[in-house]
């Protein structure tokens, strides 16, 4: 009896503690959902939603339910006031429908003739947007398709490039369509009428159109890429784009039926025809079960993932009718959704030469080894680094006797000036009436190893230790020992040039039915170079150097911006198939410029740098260390963290470029730009655009696409405010550019 007690007694301990518990910045907003969906769910009647606008959107605690979701976007303390904003003012507008959106945005412009509008709204037009965001995901959420990843709880792009990598299995074909159109009053008309299914609700549509009407609703397909927390994409577009490609995700569904199931063209007629059509049913209903096992091969096979505008399609069975599909396809996004798709889209077979492009990556078929032919390549690699280990000794020797050899003549050179260690008879005495007067001891010095040089004809491209090794240590080594150590490169290197032809011949005697093609996700590493190269982390050459527009922040800014590469390679790349590449870029790369922009601030040795800052230059870990750090970003997940729906725009951020503007002082102060946050801003940054990407654009890391009217834009951040942008934890969407007119 005592024991229950006890038992009980730690159960209601257990469970008060919970309730003491600060929720997370992803529990509050599931809660926020929560809340809202109740509201919705009662203003169903007769089969459809009534009066959302009226008795759920324009009200006070909706209002201030979507206030809170833009703060935690914002990741804003919420212990902190509303900031003084007015619900009822903007309950009353909504409710007599006078509510003037182009009064609440504001608009910035580039410069030159070529000038680019971006409007974007004001705090009161994106708390009613939000509010109608939360509002419409509650209605149709749970009606989207399967093959939709984008803003999705449980789907996003990881999700997608994961469907795509596992669950499509041998296909011919493959091609992306990416959508194309400005949206125009013929779309606005054709999504109110989608939104007619399911909602009565004249005041709503209304407010819709106003929004279109004054440029604030940031609903375009194409353009730039989705997903990313682009200025540029309103939080309303992305709610809207699914609701209106659903239509699509269902004809898809329908065209699937058609050449899997029902086409007589594509099977043989009589009884197959229903077990093909109660097949097609089973694949669709099998989702998530891993114990289904689809045996049927016969006909054609399609398959399909979308995120947002950009689509991917993979088809089984022949080409003309992989074209033929694709017509069908492009038909109805035209005709039915009236958008701009390329008629020349490629159709590419899917093979280990042909990649695609799909969600900044590249997706590819490659030839899955069987275990004999992996154990050859294995020992292969390790006759390679068993030979580059030997010459990287051997290069260190030799260079080490160069250098002593450089070393002996500098001693010479000194000792020749003194006149009792003078050597009449040597050869340095006999050439120094070639000496100009008055010329520096590393100056003679530099002249005699300049003509040494032209003596035995280098190329200007050799490095210095390609001299000293070569030049200088080999020629003085016994010849046995040289002849030696290159008879041991060469049968390294004939061993592994003849391990292609060992391994053909090892396939011979086994079976080649054994062997199949797997799709794998490829990070885009030259896109990634390119972006390095670009934002100044790393030379012409590839080798890492001193990003100058970070020197002037704070050193732990300075960390946060480069950690910040770190944590979104993790997080995007770490399944795939290349990822040591990924690797060696963050040791060899990332790791080296940080050091070298610390090093060019305090104007000290890098060595001196590492001293100083070793726990800080940590959370940029060396090769070795960056399996322990993706266990700690997997164990240290939460669930709601990584909620494709609730970190829509945030997950997948790519990291922008600030430099100090100037330092606050009292006599010109600012706050912090970031939505829902009054602290003081210590500092103005200013950004910079470093790229546009066409879309659809690879994902390297850093922000892409930044609308172009935004570069050079001044903007205040407190210190949290700006390491959570560097870190990834808010966009650019948080931050209020109107805050300065």
């Amino acid at each position: 009896m005592m024991l229950a007690k006890d038992l009980a007694f730690l159960v209601e301990e257990s469970s008060s503690l919970d309730d003491k518990r600060p929720k997370t910045r992803m529990e509050e907003k599931r809660s926020i959902e929560l809340r809202i969906k109740k509201r919705v769910k009662e203003q169903y009647v007769n089969g459809k939603f009534q009066n959302l606008m009226a008795r759920v959107i324009a009200n006070p605690d909706t209002l201030q339910d979507a206030y809170n979701c833009i703060r935690l976007n914002s990741n804003v303390d919420m212990t902190y006031s509303a900031d003084g904003i007015c619900f009822k003012s903007i309950v009353d507008e909504l409710h007599c429908g006078h509510f003037d959106f182009k009064a609440n945005t504001f608009s910035v412009s580039t410069r030159g003739a070529r000038k680019e509008v971006l409007v974007l709204p004001n705090l009161r037009t994106r708390i009613v947007q939000e509010a109608i965001r939360m509002v419409l995901e509650v209605v149709y959420k749970p009606h989207f398709s399967k093959i939709s990843h984008g803003c999705r709880s449980g789907r996003g792009p990881s999700t997608a490039l994961k469907y795509i990598s596992k669950e499509i299995s041998c296909p011919n074909w493959w091609f992306t369509m990416l959508l194309n159109k400005r949206v125009d009053a013929c779309i606005i008309n054709k999504l109110i009428s989608i939104l007619q299914d399911k909602i009565e609700d004249m005041q709503l549509y209304a407010t819709i159109r106003s929004m279109f009407d004054a440029d604030v609703l940031s609903f375009e397909f194409g353009g730039f890429p989705k997903g990313q927390g682009l200025p540029q994409e309103g939080v309303l577009s992305s709610t809207l784009m699914n609701i209106y490609l659903d239509l699509f995700d269902h004809e898809f569904y329908r065209l699937s039926m058609i050449y899997e199931a029902l086409d007589p063209d594509f099977g043989d007629a009589g009884d197959k025809f229903h077990s093909k059509l109660r097949n097609w049913y089973r694949r669709q209903l099998k989702d998530k079960d891993l114990k289904y096992t689809d045996n049927d091969n016969s006909g054609p096979r399609v398959h399909c993932c979308r995120f947002m505008d950009e689509i991917f399609f993979a088809f089984s069975g022949s080409k003309d009718v992989a074209l033929r599909f694709k017509a069908e396809i492009v038909n109805y996004l035209k005709s039915f959704l009236h958008l701009d798709v390329d008629d020349q889209i490629e159709i590419l077979p899917c093979d280990e030469l042909h990649g695609i492009h799909f969600l900044g990556t590249l997706v590819q078929r490659s030839r899955q080894e069987s275990p004999a032919t992996r154990a050859v390549h294995k020992l292969k690699e390790k006759v390679k680094l068993f030979a580059s280990q030997k010459q990287e000794a051997w290069n260190a020797g030799t260079v080490r006797i160069g250098k002593k050899w450089l070393a002996h003549g500098l001693r010479k050179v000194k000792e020749s000036e003194i006149k009792h260690l003078v050597d009449s008879d040597s050869n340095l005495t006999k050439i120094s009436s070639f000496r100009k007067t008055g010329m520096e001891t590393d100056h003679w010095f530099k002249v005699l190893l300049k003509v040494w040089m032209e003596d035995i004809k280098t190329k200007e491209t050799e490095s210095e230790q390609i001299l000293l090794s070569r030049y200088v240590a080999e020629p003085a080594l016994p010849q046995e020992l040289m002849d030696s150590y290159y008879e041991f490169l060469k049968r390294a290197d004939d061993y592994v040039s003849s391990e292609t032809a060992a391994t053909l011949a090892l396939l011979s005697n086994s079976s080649l039915d054994t062997e199949c093609f797997i799709t794998e996700i490829v990070a885009p590493i030259n896109a990634i170079k390119k972006s390095l190269l670009r934002y100044g982390l790393i030379t012409s050459d590839g080798h890492p150097r001193t990003s100058s527009l970070l020197i002037l922040q704070d050193n732990s800014h300075i960390i946060d911006w480069f950690s910040g590469i770190l944590c979104r390679w993790i997080r995007w790349y770490r399944d795939c198939n290349n990822f040591n590449e990924v690797k060696l870029i963050i040791s060899k790369v990332l790791r080296k410029s940080c050091i070298q922009t610390l090093a060019a601030k305090y104007r000290i040795h890098e060595s001196e740098i590492e001293k100083r800052f070793d726990s800080e230059l940590s959370r940029i870990p060396s090769t070795e260390e960056i399996e322990q750090e993706l266990e700690h970003e997997m164990s240290h997940s939460n669930t709601f963290d990584t909620d494709e729906a609730l970190m829509y725009g945030i997950s997948y951020s790519g990291l922008c470029l600030l430099s100090l503007a100037r330092i606050v002082s009292q006599s010109r102060p600012c706050n912090c730009f970031v939505l829902g946050c009054s602290a003081a801003a210590p500092s103005v940054y200013t950004l910079h655009v470093m790229e546009r990407q066409k879309f659809p654009g690879w994902k390297t890391g850093f922000s892409s696409c930044i609308h172009p009217s935004l570069n050079k834009r001044r903007i205040g951040l407190c210190k949290k405010h700006l390491k959570d942008l560097y870190l990834g934890h808010i966009s650019l969407q948080s931050i209020d550019f109107g805050a300065w007119k």
